[in-house]
């Protein structure tokens, strides 16, 4: 049978009808969803229409609606300066040609809204112009002047007495004017242009705090109080425009403020928030509800709201820094300092888990020493996210093992991701209701409690940030627990963005045993202290007494034994033996190498042409041989640390293979290039 996904490109399924609502309806209930007051009748004509959209004189509401294919457009309101996109739910799915159509259809509503607009702006801001000119400057007596308590700072009056202020754009363009009656009441030049528009009171002076407000007799007032420029936003939506306008106009160092309104809706803090954030911007509020004026007007001390006493204790003389002793305080002495950020890293399966859970269970058991380092005692937290029955007969057997009846220790029940709200504030709330703060928590492994990719620095750092919230909120330590690279190259780092490395305090390399060998610990990163030794253990199977399958067999586990360091090269699978017999028998066919510092060096140019002579190899399939990642001798070599890259090649650093190569050298035993047998690991030259 044909494949239909082909030809239609998804998944056929079979198109089902629900009820849809009229169409007029639909605009109505939208318009309403956005604080939008509907018109009374709606014409679907393709073209802008206008309305009273908010119950105030003006039509400051505006639609273009197209019926022909899907009914859908625009609508919006200049003075709250919002514009909503419209579709009809027509009962079913659209097709993709319906799908087109549609986008084609807001194209046009938008591009029919920029034009309707831009020319009417251009006439309102003509007649703003001329509305200026014809006004005449404001006596300070003025009824709403004196109301407000402010001087006229640049208003004028209309032949009707109203006061009028102007708007001006980025570009100093007067773009329209505002119009305030005797008792407050204002509107603006019909379809002048508002967003994006200001006027400055004042002047702007070097060194000096720039200030915005929302209305005219709020930043009237700042500015007589300071002295300072303030700028008139002239509305809470206005704002985040405006102080952007302020950032590009005067550079990132400007300081700016926000002085917003304590209104009853909150939209003046939440508008200032926004600019903050967005702009880099500090805002101010009146403690009461309010704007500015009304705050002074009340007897208040506004100056002390414009200007906080300034926090002096955020920089100190390095001199009183350092006069106190701060030593780094160890949940394990050299290995997991208290509220930092750790992270534990191995390849799968290769014994990172048992590492970590006989770590925290020492420190859980008030036990006085790990693996040869003192320990700290405290509540541990260990956010599993999977292989709960394998932990749980993990901790059975250490229990068991350590002789310990009570562990102050934690599990959570499942996954869930740490770096969202609803995962953070979950997580929170559990650690809030416990007996006593964590003083270490664990996540494993991470990839199960991140929302994103590890590869991604923006989820990267929402992790991160969660993290170090958690460290800061409980003064306790958090240890990731993690993978390793895929690539052969990539085993001695964890798997993702660099900036996991770059925000840890401590970070521990897992290096999974091989054929026998011990389970080598590595510190690769010591941000406070230098580097810990390296560190060797062996997991010992041990039986859980009372655990029996359902077959009634004995159930098992292992603990974490503390081994001695091993002689570097013994104990190798017969992978990394046929690796140690090629490099000793492409030194011999060079002549030996090169000694660095003492350490035998081959330049990757002769291994090149040994590999091409002895396999009968091209040169890019030689190139191909002693890549580091390409999963042959090199790549081998330098993920157990007998080779190391150096220079324009390869550095021998450990092992039987040093010796036997500065043991041939020294007794300067080396035969002619392409002429020397081959040496097996472990043979005597003279045999």
């Amino acid at each position: 049978m044909a494949d239909l996904t082909k030809i239609f490109g998804a998944p056929f399924s079979v198109t089902t009808e629900r009820h849809a609502r009229p169409v007029e309806e639909q605009i109505r209930d939208a318009m309403i969803a956005h604080d939008i007051t509907p018109p009374d009748t709606i014409r679907m004509s393709g073209k802008i229409e206008r309305f009273c959209s908010s119950g105030k004189k003006g039509k400051s509401g505006w639609y273009v609606f197209f019926t022909d294919g899907i009914p859908s457009g625009k609508f919006g309101c200049w003075r709250s300066c919002v514009e909503i996109p419209f579709k009809a739910d027509i009962g079913r799915d659209l097709t993709a040609s319906e799908t087109m159509i549609y986008a084609r259809r807001m194209e046009e509503a938008r591009a029919a809204r920029e034009k309707e607009q831009e020319e009417s702006q251009e006439v309102a801001a003509l007649i703003a112009e001329h509305s200026w000119a014809a006004s005449v400057p404001a006596d300070p007596e003025h009824p709403y002047l004196k109301r407000k308590g402010i001087q006229p700072n640049g208003a004028r009056v209309t032949g009707d007495g109203r006061l009028i202020v102007p708007l001006y754009g980025e570009d100093g363009a007067m773009t329209s004017v505002q119009f305030i009656d005797p008792h407050g009441q204002k509107s603006y030049q019909k379809a002048g242009k508002v967003a994006g528009s200001f006027c400055i009171l004042g002047e702007i002076e070097k060194n000096k705090t720039i200030y915005i407000g929302e209305g005219f007799a709020t930043c009237a007032t700042v500015h007589e109080v300071s002295g300072n420029a303030c700028v008139v936003a002239y509305s809470a939506s206005n704002l985040i425009k405006v102080a952007g306008i302020m950032r590009r106009q005067y550079g990132p160092m400007q300081s700016i403020v926000i002085v917003a309104d304590n209104d009853e809706s909150d939209t003046g803090r939440n508008s200032a928030e926004q600019a903050s954030a967005k702009h880099g911007v500090s805002f101010v509020i009146p403690p009461v509800k309010g704007d500015a004026n009304d705050y002074h007007l009340a007897g208040n001390d506004l100056m002390a709201l414009l200007d906080p006493p300034k926090d002096t204790s955020w920089l100190i003389r390095a001199d009183d820094f350092c006069l106190e002793p701060a030593p780094i305080k160890w949940l394990l002495k050299s290995w997991i300092p208290e509220e930092s950020l750790v992270m534990v890293h191995g390849p799968s399966g290769g014994g990172k888990s048992f590492f970590v859970i006989d770590a925290c269970a020492h420190i859980a058991s008030s036990k006085e020493e790990w693996l040869g380092h003192k320990t700290k005692d405290g509540c541990v937290v260990y956010l599993a996210g999977e292989g709960h029955h394998g932990m749980r007969g993990r901790l059975a057997a250490w229990k068991n093992h350590h002789r310990e009846r009570t562990l102050n220790m934690y599990i959570s029940k499942e996954g869930l991701d740490l770096n969202t709200p609803e995962g953070y504030r979950r997580t929170f709330d559990a650690l809030s209701q416990l007996p006593e703060p964590p003083k270490c928590i664990v996540v494993d492994t991470l990839n199960r409690f991140l929302l994103g990719d590890e590869n991604s620095a923006e989820d990267t750092k929402s992790m991160l940030d969660a993290c170090n919230l958690l460290m800061r909120t409980f003064k306790c330590t958090v240890i990731l627990v993690h993978h390793t690279g895929v690539a052969e190259g990539a085993q001695h780092r964890a798997r993702g963005s660099s900036a996991w490395r770059g925000a840890l305090d401590i970070e521990i390399s897992i290096i999974a045993s091989v054929d026998g060998s011990p389970i080598e610990i590595i510190q690769r990163k010591n941000k406070d202290s230098e580097l810990a030794e390296n560190m060797y253990i062996r997991l010992e199977q041990v039986i859980i007494p009372g655990w029996f399958d359902e077959d009634g067999e004995q159930v098992t586990s292992a603990v974490v034994m503390r081994e001695d360091q091993p002689e570097k090269g013994t104990n190798l699978d017969a992978k990394t033996r046929e690796a140690c017999n090629f490099m000793r028998n492409a030194f011999a066919a060079c002549g030996g190498g090169e000694l660095i510092n003492g350490q035998p060096y081959i330049s990757r140019s002769a291994l090149i042409e040994y590999i091409m002579d002895e396999m009968s190899l091209t040169e890019s399939g030689a190139n191909r041989r002693v890549a580091p990642g390409g999963g042959h001798e090199c790549s081998v070599l330098l993920r157990y640390g007998i080779l190391a890259r150096h220079a324009q090649g390869y550095m021998v650093e450990e092992g039987e293979l040093k010796s036997q190569i500065l043991g041939s050298m020294s007794a300067s035993a080396m035969l002619a290039p392409k002429t020397a047998p081959k040496i097996r690991l472990g043979e005597s030259s003279d045999d």
